[in-house]
């Protein structure tokens, strides 16, 4: 489950941010990432995930301060990043509950290696499969199962595993090359449309104007708690 892992990766620099998507989901693991604090915090309350890649130096919500507030009620993993490498900062970021400290600039091999290090360390997380809400709707990420206001709404096969990499990436746009990929689909990028479009049937209000599953010109899909 190590390489499989889900992780947030939190950085103000969209760069930076976009690198470290790519390369660690060149290594496997299933990878959600945010722009700032805030956006961390409210992907945090909608999914559950193995760890938090964190960016100390953030306008707003810094690192430190966002890892001091989720150890009051979230005990998932935290390496911290930064461009400061002087000792304080350091046992700063470990003192408000981060796991482990990894200065800029870092070879990502590296990255990695704690990362699995960090994995390997965690306790199976005692909690139910992760939940993401939208709008009227719950889909249980673990099962499969999407009800609305408590009752049942039955998904194809395809399209429960398509609703599935979109909630574990709510709020990215994702390719149709990604969402081939990482899902149980078959096919070509027009099975992802005809997929979507078949989804959305279920999910929208009104599927010509969709609320939560999103096209994204020149990228793809991505999937809106609001």
């Amino acid at each position: 489950m190590v390489d499989s892992a889900h992780i947030l990766v939190v950085d103000d620099d969209a760069r930076i941010r976009e690198l470290l998507r790519r390369y660690l989901a060149q290594q496997g693991f299933r990878v959600t990432t945010a722009a700032n604090g805030a956006d961390a915090a409210s992907k945090l309350e909608s999914l559950t995930y193995d760890l938090v890649v964190l960016d100390v130096m953030m306008p707003g919500l810094n690192g430190v301060e966002l890892t001091r507030r989720l150890r009051k009620s979230n005990q998932v993993p935290i390496l911290l990043l930064t461009a400061r490498g002087e000792p304080q900062d350091r046992i700063s970021g470990l003192a408000a509950g981060a796991d482990d400290y990894l200065a800029k600039p870092f070879e990502a091999e590296e990255l990695v290696l704690r990362i699995r290090a960090i994995l390997r360390r965690a306790p199976p997380p005692a909690m139910p499969p992760a939940e993401f809400r939208f709008g009227e709707f719950r889909f249980d990420l673990g099962r499969e199962e999407l009800t609305r206001e408590g009752a049942p709404v039955h998904l194809t096969a395809a399209e429960a595993s398509l609703l599935k990499v979109l909630a574990a990436n709510a709020g990215i746009a994702i390719s149709r090359e990604d969402l081939l990929r990482q899902s149980r689909l078959r096919g070509n990028e027009r099975t992802v449309d005809v997929q979507v479009t078949r989804l959305r049937r279920k999910i929208e209000a009104d599927p010509k104007l969709p609320r939560h599953l999103q096209t994204v010109r020149g990228t793809g899909y991505l999937l809106r708690a609001g």
